[in-house]
């Protein structure tokens, strides 16, 4: 499955339960998270549904995250960043423009470690100034909180929406370059440079393809070439007997088997009476 590029989930500061963000918690959840240990997945408005094929099925995974000093608006702050792999339906979800915007759910004490770990990643349309209205509702009201219900556990926490743009990260195949992979398939190995990999990158499948189409019209043109040439084999036996027996033919006396003339008699025919 394709990645993604990292991409803003969260800033210290405002949640949408009264909270706060506290600088740490970014911190630890971006130094403890591991997919091995325990994946976050993607999920719509932060509800976990429990029928494969619904709208509110997985829709795609946390790969990994990073902590990284903000600037502009957000300077001074600490934000936390993900990379995901997102399944076709959430991109194709985000290119129509619909749940453009993330919100993160993080516990603090993830499993007994007082330490933060994110368990969960939801895409949203609610931006983060209606996260904003429901922190301010939910602060003065915690018990009203329209999240409560959604939270895997009371101490988790979710951040307020912010918009993210999900791109793919372009990825390089493991093995042979593009070029030695292709000079293969046409029995030309030759090394190339980086610079030229990355060059001809954007044409990796068109080539490969058009390599592997001649290579397969190359094999079946030899394939045929051979039993042309056995074909060949026999029609030169075959003509060479028959030139041999026709000089035989040739050659033989044409009267050989006529009879000879008979002799005496003075040729007059008789008959008895």
């Amino acid at each position: 499955m394709a990645k993604s590029k990292f991409f803003r989930i969260a800033v210290e500061g405002a949640t949408t339960d009264g909270r706060t963000i506290e600088r740490v918690w970014i911190e630890q959840a971006a130094a403890n998270y591991s997919p091995s240990k325990f994946g976050a997945r993607v999920n719509l408005e932060h509800i976990r549904g429990i029928i494969p094929d619904g709208p509110f099925k997985a829709y795609g995974d946390v790969q990994a995250l990073e902590a990284r000093e903000l600037d502009g608006e957000f300077s001074g702050k600490l934000g936390l960043f993900a990379q995901i792999a997102p399944t076709p339906e959430l991109m194709a979800m985000t290119k129509a423009k619909q749940k453009i915007y993330t919100s993160c759910e993080i516990d603090p004490s993830f499993a007994d470690s007082k330490q933060a770990y994110l368990i969960g990643l939801a895409v949203t349309d609610s931006p983060a100034s209606l996260g904003t209205e429901i922190l301010s509702f939910a602060a003065k009201n915690p018990a009203a909180n329209p999240y409560a219900a959604r939270k895997q556990n009371p101490g988790t926490l979710f951040t307020a929406a912010s918009e993210a743009v999900i791109d793919l990260e372009e990825t390089t195949a493991a093995g042979p370059s593009l070029f030695n992979r292709v000079a293969e398939l046409l029995g030309r190995v030759k090394n190339r440079n980086a610079a030229d990999d990355a060059r001809f990158s954007d044409v990796t499948l068109a080539v490969e393809a058009l390599a592997a189409h001649g290579k397969e019209q190359s094999e079946a043109l030899a394939a045929g070439a051979g039993r042309l040439d056995v074909v060949t084999k026999q029609l030169e036996t075959v003509t060479a007997d028959f030139a041999a027996f026709k000089q035989l033919m040739d050659t033989q006396d044409r009267d050989a088997g006529t009879r000879p003339p008979a002799t005496g008699g003075d040729g007059s025919v008789q008959t008895e009476f």
